[in-house]
């Protein structure tokens, strides 16, 4: 990550575009590569990461893949749990390694890892004060009350919440913004205990490391490659499942926990719905198709939502237990909302930099997201967007930079120079293993700001969107970047008559034919319904 100023953007050398294909629709989970996803276009293409380099045209190449866009795995040494998928490991599996007091000493070693990946520490009085609010009573419930216990609140917009051995627990403030009562908190934070008190990481360890062996004697010794890669694949699933029903039991011990500690143990199953509507909504193909992934550390929401139930009815009917929803709000009153300013703003269709000076806009139908690595873009079509800065201090001219190799599949007719709102700028084209580019890099002093477009089915719209999209890069005036200002949660009571509608109406930073369907999944209330006056709602406002 490098700094310009106050704000941050990703700047980049290079880019292998053939190495990007190859990956483009893969999972970046190890356990499901080769695993075709292409037609989860909405979330998969929603995050690019950058995992590893090689030489190309005597500069050096960035390999790239996609991520998925609401993730929930246990990476060996680390519990995460969001939603679907796995998310990026944390720490490496090295035969031999397990000893006393691992544990520990893996969490004491990642900790620092983990912060920074997430965005360092967030403080927030009361924020803090609604997570310590619900551990010591999960502590005293839980199976091992002895366990203690190391909570970091994330700075990150993610939704996500997670484990390291030794005691180590992680929740991000987009998870506490999503949560609407303690119980939801205590049901997030209770299942986070559960994988710690039962040991799941190192056991997934000792498990990752036996298959690892495995594996390497069925590629060493096995003659006939085919049996082989069946074989690997079948150790595979098994993994996967043996990971599957990790998290079915922190589930079901979650919910024990909860209830024990005198909480709504409803709330574990109300907050993955929650979850997976915030999903839906961040996605630009709403018909993606929930086909269950087999090798996926984790269960399908719909199986994990059916043991949470399950779990909670052999406790009680639905109406028991604390939840204590007007407390909690007031306690996040006032928090940060999405983005952190040294990343810029998502502002609808919009992405703002105040330090940078710099914003453009997308197409309509595009979802944008602001990830650490880049500013990404899609749309139900199959079109997806990476935004991103490079260092061509050492260019004088930009069509020598197009030209320079980071670019597989470049067509050299295809290069152009341009300008766009008074800034020097170069266009291309691209074409390698069945996909199409589109690229530009518009230069302000030391720093190229590039758009790739990529498409497996380019037409005239394709074409069409991408020029809109750079036509609209542009400096910010010193005004707009004075109105630029954080995203916050506002906690507000309602009056006799408000609705969702109404109070939809009030919400910043998203575009206004969206802002019922936010308040709606934030607030975890119908649309169509009344609202009882009295009743605390998130809003979210600048």
């Amino acid at each position: 990550m490098t700094e310009q100023g106050r704000g941050r953007l990703k700047i980049l050398k290079s880019i292998n575009f053939s190495a990007f294909m190859q990956r483009a629709w893969k999972r970046d989970d190890p356990e499901a590569k080769g695993q075709d996803v292409a037609a989860r276009t909405g979330t998969e293409f929603r995050q690019l990461s950058l995992v590893g380099t090689r030489k190309t045209a005597g500069r050096r190449g960035v390999y790239l893949w996609l991520r998925t866009a609401v993730a929930c795995g246990l990476a060996l040494a680390v519990t995460s749990c969001q939603l679907l998928g796995d998310g990026a490991t944390v720490g490496s599996v090295v035969p031999g390694t397990l000893r006393p007091n691992l544990a520990n000493d893996i969490g004491e070693r990642e900790h620092p890892r983990v912060v920074a990946t997430y965005g360092g520490v967030y403080n927030d009085p009361g924020a803090e004060r609604a997570v310590a609010s619900v551990v010591g009573r999960l502590v005293a419930a839980s199976e091992d009350p002895s366990q203690s216990y190391k909570i970091t609140i994330l700075n990150s917009p993610a939704i996500n919440a997670f484990a390291l051995p030794g005691g180590y627990l992680y929740v991000t403030r987009g998870l506490l913004a999503l949560a609407n009562d303690t119980s939801e908190v205590a049901a997030v934070l209770s299942h986070e205990m559960a994988h710690v008190t039962a040991n799941h990481a190192i056991k997934r360890q000792k498990r990752a490391e036996a298959r690892q062996l495995a594996n390497r004697i069925l590629t060493d010794v096995v003659q006939d490659s085919e049996e082989a890669r069946k074989a690997i694949i079948s150790s595979q699933l098994s993994f996967a499942r043996f990971s599957q029903v990790q998290e079915l039991e922190a589930d079901a011990i979650g919910v024990k926990t909860l209830a024990k500690a005198g909480f709504d143990p409803y709330a574990a199953a109300r907050f993955l719905r929650s979850m997976a509507a915030f999903a839906r909504y961040q996605s630009a193909d709403k018909s993606a198709s929930p086909a269950p992934d087999f090798l996926s550390s984790h269960p399908s929401t719909p199986e994990r939502l059916q043991i949470a139930v399950r779990s909670a009815r052999q406790i009680g009917a639905p109406g028991i237990g604390e939840r204590d929803r007007d407390r909690y709000l007031s306690q996040i009153d006032g928090m940060l909302f999405g983005d952190d300013p040294l990343e810029g703003f998502v502002r609808g269709r919009s992405f703002l930099h105040k330090a940078l000076g710099i914003g453009f806009t997308v197409p309509a139908g595009y979802i944008l997201e602001n990830s650490p690595e880049a500013v990404l873009a899609s749309n139900g079509d199959g079109t997806a967007i990476r935004f991103d800065g490079a260092d061509v201090s050492g260019y004088t001219d930009l069509v020598d930079y197009m030209k320079s190799g980071w670019i597989n599949g470049l067509l050299p007719e295809s290069v152009r120079q341009t300008t766009i709102n008074g800034l020097p700028g170069v266009t291309g084209a691209a074409i390698t293993q069945g996909w199409s580019f589109r690229i530009a890099v518009l230069r302000i002093g030391r720093t190229g700001y590039r758009f790739i477009f990529a498409s497996r089915s380019p037409n005239d719209t394709f074409d069409n969107d991408f020029r809109e999209t750079i036509e609209s890069f542009s400096q910010l005036t010193p005004t707009e970047r004075a109105r630029l200002r954080s995203l916050r949660i506002k906690v507000v009571k309602t009056r006799a008559g408000d609705t969702p509608r109404k109070l939809a109406i009030g919400m910043s930073g998203v575009e206004p034919s969206r802002r019922l369907e936010f308040f709606s999944i934030l607030n975890d209330l119908a649309p169509d319904k009344p609202i009882p006056a009295g009743t605390a709602v998130k809003l979210v406002v600048d």
